[in-house]
């Protein structure tokens, strides 16, 4: 019994990496056909990237091969960072739901594909529900996680105040509760810089789209609680959120900690001392703007969160009080270590420059509270630049709301609200000029320095930016550049690979992520974001290549070009949602 078992096993094995292996292959039409792995809307543009040397015909095919389409590849106006040009099947006219592969004359086959209305759904929610998978201090019960189930890991509720963050009310190696929240990235320590623009990005999620997401249902513990799913998810990494400042002064502790990285091990086996670390002005700013933000959300829910909204106002105001009177608490973890013990080697989150915060944060009290005098105490605009958002940089985060609120903010005799307006719109057509000549024809592939560790975060934050942009003019360009992101995502890209765990014929499968590596279970937890194509190899895993959107590597040692992290996932969970929220308007 046990050797028949086996050899199914192994056979079973055998065909999974032969299919594997066969969709790798460079010569094979998969691998030279480069689509969104999920498919199309039936009313939006619909395009592949085809990877020839020559201009030949294409056809639209049903699963049992027969022709519904056919069309002429055109070559792209550009050449691709390879230096190569590539040729473009545009198949916009055919709108017709049901499944099909493309097939190009001299290449072969697509990766099969729909053609449905919501088709992005499932990617759209995963993004979401992935944030359950990555909880601590809680079981992962199989009716929610499935084959994922695990038991808990990081109670966090005995948690030590390290010798830098020593105060006379709490002296080093006082114990603190601080539980729940999400593990950040690969690892299982909490931030609250990178926490910030995580949860607001799940937060503006809901503020644009509340109808939507009242009808979004992740399968997760509190599902069914009146309280929209998103907002469920969200608030577990809010309530650890507060438990990050310190009730005596307001300051905001930078991260919870192990000393050092654990292991590659499941989060209960992972047992070492946790500590939170030094107050820093970054934190505190960081939590005082997702503390306002939260506040004039959750006041929507007086009968089911009693209190919330004040206690976030509170602790955002707190927060802010400390930030004034300790502007430039900068963390250096190098600096820290050679002063306190034991020292900490987990993720820096460094910022030497910590103006925006105060903007991002300032900007998101003035939108709750109604008060310009935040906004009043800062320079709002200190020069021209638009920054696309990141953990270090989120100007443009308070400018986000400012504008999305913009319309109950017209008697504060706030004046610099038609300016937010115009550099946004400005910035988005910036972001979108001369795509259409390019060789893949989305937008984060106009430039090279757009390929980063967390390039695919570049991309989701773009489409963002645009989703914004369309909000605030209603102008339906805006959406399409936003979809092709999306479709490079999840497909049509330099590599070939769907950058969504579980999703697409090519998916990643080997994320840099403790439990995807150790649990046992061969598909990875579903609806992560890698982290992308990056040449720097700052892990030293070699890349199969060094062009910029070719330098990705499937491998769970390459943290540089495959690990997961929470600021990637979100920006990609608001922009899957958006666009599902939006198909209508991007059909029409």
């Amino acid at each position: 019994m046990f050797k028949r078992a086996f050899i199914a096993t192994c056979i079973a094995f055998f065909l999974i990496c032969t299919k594997l292996f066969a969709q790798s292959l460079p010569d094979s039409g998969q691998f030279k056909i480069r689509l969104n792995q999920m498919g199309f809307y039936p009313a939006t543009h619909k395009i592949a990237i085809v990877l020839a040397d020559k201009e030949a015909g294409f056809s639209l095919q049903t699963a049992d091969k027969h022709n519904v389409f056919k069309g002429k590849l055109r070559k792209s106006l550009k050449r691709d960072f390879a230096g190569n040009y590539t040729f473009i099947a545009d198949f916009l006219d055919y709108k017709k739901p049901g499944n099909y592969i493309l097939n190009v004359s001299g290449i072969g086959n697509s990766y099969p594909f729909i053609i449905s209305s919501s088709v992005h759904k499932k990617v759209a929610d995963a993004s979401i529900k992935a944030f359950y998978f990555i909880r601590a201090s809680i079981p992962l019960e199989g009716k929610f996680a499935g084959k994922w189930k695990r038991a808990e890991g990081h109670p966090d509720d005995k948690v030590l105040v390290h010798s830098s963050a020593a105060s006379t009310e709490r002296p080093e190696g006082t114990v603190i509760s601080s539980p729940r929240g999400w593990y950040d990235a690969g690892d299982y320590n909490k931030y609250i810089v990178n926490s910030g623009i995580s949860t607001y990005a799940l937060l503006s999620l809901y503020e644009d789209f509340p109808a939507y997401m009242k009808t979004v249902n992740l399968n997760i513990p509190e599902s069914g609680n009146g309280i929209p799913d998103l907002l469920n998810e969200t608030l577990w990494n809010l309530r650890w959120m507060l438990t990050m400042q310190d009730p005596n002064d307001g300051g905001v502790y930078h991260k919870l900690t192990n000393a050092a990285f654990d292991k590659m091990i499941m989060p209960d086996s992972a047992i070492t001392t946790r500590y939170v670390v030094q107050k820093s002005t970054a934190a505190t700013l960081d939590f005082a703007a997702v503390m306002a933000q939260a506040a004039r959300i959750f006041k929507q829910f007086p009968k089911e969160l009693p209190e919330l909204a004040d206690s976030c106002l509170k602790a955002s105001l707190k927060a802010w009080d400390w930030a004034q009177k300790n502007p430039d608490v900068l963390y250096n973890q190098n600096a820290m270590n050679q002063k306190f013990s034991p020292q900490i080697t987990t993720g820096d989150y460094g910022d030497r420059n910590i103006s925006d915060e105060f903007i991002w944060a300032a900007s998101e009290l003035f939108v709750t509270t109604q008060d310009d005098q935040y906004v009043r105490k800062i320079n709002i605009m200190p020069d021209d630049n638009m920054p696309l958002p990141s953990w270090n940089q989120v100007r443009l985060l308070g400018y986000y709301s400012i504008i999305r609120n913009s319309d109950h903010l017209n008697s504060t005799g706030f004046k610099e609200i038609p300016e937010l307006k115009k550099r946004l719109l400005a910035f988005a057509d910036n972001m979108i000029k001369g795509i259409d000549s390019t060789a893949y024809q989305t937008v984060i592939q106009k430039r090279k320095s757009n390929f980063i560790w967390g390039s695919n975060a570049v991309a989701a934050n773009e489409g963002m930016a645009l989703i914004q942009a369309y909000q605030l003019s209603h102008d339906k360009k805006y959406l399409k550049y936003a979809l092709d992101n999306l479709d490079y995502i999840l497909g049509r890209n330099g590599s070939g690979y769907c950058y969504v765990t579980g999703y697409g014929s090519r998916p990643t499968m080997h994320p840099h992520h403790r439990p995807s590596v150790a649990d046992g279970v061969v598909d990875p937890i579903p609806g992560l974001l890698a982290g992308g194509p990056n040449p720097g190899m700052q892990d030293h895993i070699k890349v199969p290549s060094i062009v910029p959107d070719e330098a990705y590597i499937d491998n769970d040692q390459a943290y540089a070009a495959n690990e997961i992290a929470i600021n990637w996932n979100a920006p990609l969970a608001y922009l899957a949602n958006a666009i599902e929220a939006l198909q209508n308007d991007i059909s029409n």
